[in-house]
């Protein structure tokens, strides 16, 4: 006889932002957020005066910790999107922040309780090399850690948010 059992995975919560997305896209995100939260999403989309044609949501979420990780998964790789969505830490795990940009791709960070960034050893060590190879100078290599170049294609974006209406959406765990 085989016994499974389903554990129960921490609460944690999170924001998604949509920076921007073309109006065809908008229903799609709607629909691939709500497939990973286990309900329906239905997003209030704003125009994003920083490009002409496409349109912003935030939505604050309460879900199962590894969330913000699923929804990055499931919105990765589109044309013409760029969000970032955080997840909050718990007793028992860091918190994380994605951003995505068409152009740069995933860009992923672990958080602490604070949000600061919380760079590994290992990746702290291989920046150390290779600035040392001359590949890149040792700020270059921690920018790139630190996300600066995400955050600097989506600080515009960003921007152009502000005062943006945000929705709260809790997930069924």
């Amino acid at each position: 006889m085989t016994t499974t059992t389903t554990a129960t995975r921490a609460a944690t919560r999170g924001v998604l932002y949509v920076h921007s997305a073309p109006s065809a896209l908008c229903p799609h995100v709607e629909w691939a957020v709500g497939g990973v939260l286990g309900v329906p999403v239905h997003l209030e989309w704003t125009p994003q005066p920083a490009q002409t044609g496409a349109y912003r949501a935030e939505l604050s979420w309460t879900g199962a910790v590894g969330t913000a990780a699923d929804v990055a998964s499931a919105l990765r790789g589109w044309n013409h999107l760029r969000f970032e969505i955080t997840e909050e830490p718990t007793s028992g795990s860091e918190g994380s922040r994605y951003s995505y940009t068409p152009e740069l791709g995933v860009f992923h960070a672990v958080t602490g309780l604070h949000g600061d960034i919380m760079i590994p050893e290992d990746r702290l060590k291989a920046a150390v090399v290779k600035a040392a190879l001359g590949d890149v100078t040792l700020l270059q290599e921690i920018d790139k850690l630190l996300g600066k170049p995400w955050d600097d294609e989506l600080e515009t974006f960003r921007h152009a948010g502000d005062g943006a209406p945000v929705r709260w959406l809790h997930h069924v765990v």
